[in-house]
């Protein structure tokens, strides 16, 4: 089994539940709206349930970053390689205590610290998908920096290949725009992309190694339609909401189940890739 893999069967994930205490400080996070604590919690299980159907363990994290909401986006703290985990230190700085509280969760089921990136370093994973296990794509944003991006390729390198590109201004530094904003991968050769905004030596590169384009439609941009979480090869999880790209990605020949995520997607702008952090596919 592997981790360096965006699309394999998905074997185990690690999830952080929402915590009520916490969503009290939803505009200091740029949050859209104050999150329903108590909904939240039901969506969140409920999203935990979908994922335990496709056949996935759960495991869920019980480290504590007090007062922060951004907690429960599991998937950009750490970077997960086939050694371990990379530490990272996320743009953000109300985010900054995340990666310890994230890798003790990952210590506590056998994943270990393998690497931590160091200040004047940023970095968040929602920046970062593998191409192949070989191939670390990033994209450089307001979250990411170019010291960040260097120190994941000393980390990582001789045996992966790291490739940037630069992302959008769009609304600024304020507003949250990763490279998972724009694209998630649904096999080895297909992805669902918001075209408009992707860059453009990044379309070139996916059609180079013969990755077909699942386009998502304007409007459903800013609901996250290219946020989707791939269970398995052309099975994917995402945003309720979303009809149009979900019909794109049946056309394809995707199966595609959808979860309820007005209090703990949408108000925190974190589709399924963000709610989790994949530890074991293949």
């Amino acid at each position: 089994m592997t981790i360096q893999d965006q699309t394999s069967k998905l074997r185990r994930v690690l999830v952080r539940p929402p915590v009520a205490a916490d969503a009290a400080a939803w505009r200091g996070y740029a949050w859209r709206a104050a999150p329903d604590p108590v909904v939240a919690l039901d969506q969140h299980r409920a999203f935990c349930a979908a994922i335990e159907g496709s056949g996935a363990e759960v495991v869920s994290g019980t480290t504590r970053v007090p007062g922060d909401p951004d907690a429960i986006y599991a998937y950009d703290p750490v970077l997960v390689t086939n050694a371990g985990a990379i530490l990272l230190r996320p743009g953000k700085e109300g985010r900054r205590g995340e990666p310890d509280a994230c890798a003790a969760d990952l210590g506590s089921v056998g994943v270990p610290a393998v690497g931590r990136l160091s200040d004047p370093a940023t970095a968040e994973c929602g920046d970062m998908f593998w191409l192949d296990a070989a191939t670390l794509l990033i994209g450089r944003s307001y979250r990411t920096n170019d010291a960040g991006i260097e120190q994941l390729r000393v980390l990582l390198a001789p045996r992966v290949d790291v490739i940037a590109f630069d992302l959008p201004h769009l609304e600024g530094p304020s507003a949250c725009l990763h490279l998972m904003s724009l694209i998630s991968p649904l096999d080895r050769d297909l992805a669902i992309v918001y075209l408009p905004l992707l860059p453009v030596r990044l379309v070139e590169l996916l059609r180079e190694r013969g990755v077909e384009l699942v386009e998502v439609p304007q409007q459903e941009f800013s609901t996250m339609g290219p946020n989707v979480l791939a269970l398995a090869p052309r099975v994917a999880l995402a945003l309720d909401g979303n009809p149009g790209s979900r019909r794109r990605m049946e056309a394809a020949g995707v199966e595609v189940a959808t979860y309820l995520g007005s209090e703990i997607s949408l108000k925190g702008d974190g589709g399924p890739t963000c709610l989790t952090k994949p530890l074991e596919r293949g």
